[in-house]
């Protein structure tokens, strides 16, 4: 058989394979699809420049050939070449603490680095409508799974919380007859669950979503119950932000938000950088 040939078919069985993955995935949609949002004219824009960390894999790191990767940095080229601006695109790093300076100063753009848009914030700088959010989950042994509904699931069962983490508090609000055990570390809690000393562990999904893939867990675990978004602790989500002079570049990211994710491109990433699905 021909190389091209046959490179073409094992390209196409992967490509089958991946849009398997993608349509199974319960990767929430953040836009409704009657949604008509126009493409802004940024023909005077001279500029985009995003800035972020390089301390929060797998949304923003440095990979193993010294390169600025991650989920976050593929999505924003996906929204450069969705905006047809990839020739005044630019993505550069800086240390959390100078990322508003920078964008305030006029050093940048835009800001994409989980920063949180609190309403102190959203007083000075603009933020796009969320393209992920991270839940918290419970993970339970594999062989004492919980079924829903989990209110009633958890009596007499013991879960673990790192102490004074926010997800401490969704548990404690979410399931007020629930027994929770505060831990100083997720690590201790973990091996404790895998030690059967506790029944579920409450924490964020996306984390939880690694270490039950990791060789650590040792193929003990799995997710029990669904995603608990609450917005009312965790946020709105992940967003982009630009300040309020630039609110224009909102637009026009949220017009390729929405396309992004009609296509199917933000789903993909998700899965290419979160192999265990936490929704």
């Amino acid at each position: 058989m021909h190389f091209r040939t046959s490179a073409a078919i094992s390209l196409s069985l992967v490509l089958t394979a991946l849009s398997q993955a993608y349509a199974a995935s319960n990767f929430p949609h953040y836009w409704d699809g009657r949604e008509h949002i126009s493409k802004p004219d940024l023909s005077t824009i001279e500029r985009i420049r995003f800035v972020t960390t390089v301390d929060y894999p797998p949304f923003n790191f440095i990979d193993s050939t010294g390169r600025i990767s991650g989920f976050n940095i593929d999505l924003v080229r996906a929204i450069c070449d969705e905006l047809s601006v990839t020739a005044i695109c630019q993505i550069e790093a800086r240390p959390w603490n100078e990322l508003q300076p920078t964008l305030e100063n006029g050093e940048a753009e835009a800001i994409i680095a989980g920063l949180r848009p609190t309403a102190a914030l959203r007083q000075k700088l603009a933020f796009t409508t969320p393209y992920i959010r991270l839940p918290a989950r419970f993970v339970t042994l594999k062989e004492t799974p919980l079924t829903e509904p989990l209110a009633d699931a958890l009596d007499k069962k013991t879960v673990g919380v790192v102490a004074g983490s926010v997800h401490q508090v969704i548990f404690a609000d979410y399931f007020p007859k629930g027994h929770w055990v505060g831990y100083p570390s997720r690590d201790l809690m973990l091996k404790d669950l895998q030690a059967k000393k506790i029944d579920a562990v409450f924490a964020d999904g996306s984390d939880l979503s690694f270490w039950i893939g990791s060789l650590e867990s040792r193929n003990c675990c799995a997710f029990a119950g669904g995603p608990y978004i609450a917005p009312q602790f965790l946020g709105d989500g992940m967003t982009i932000a630009t300040t309020q002079e630039n609110s224009k570049l909102v637009d026009a990211f949220d017009f390729a938000l929405k396309s992004v994710e009609d296509k199917g491109t933000v789903s993909e990433l998700y899965l290419r950088y979160f192999p265990v699905d936490f929704y």
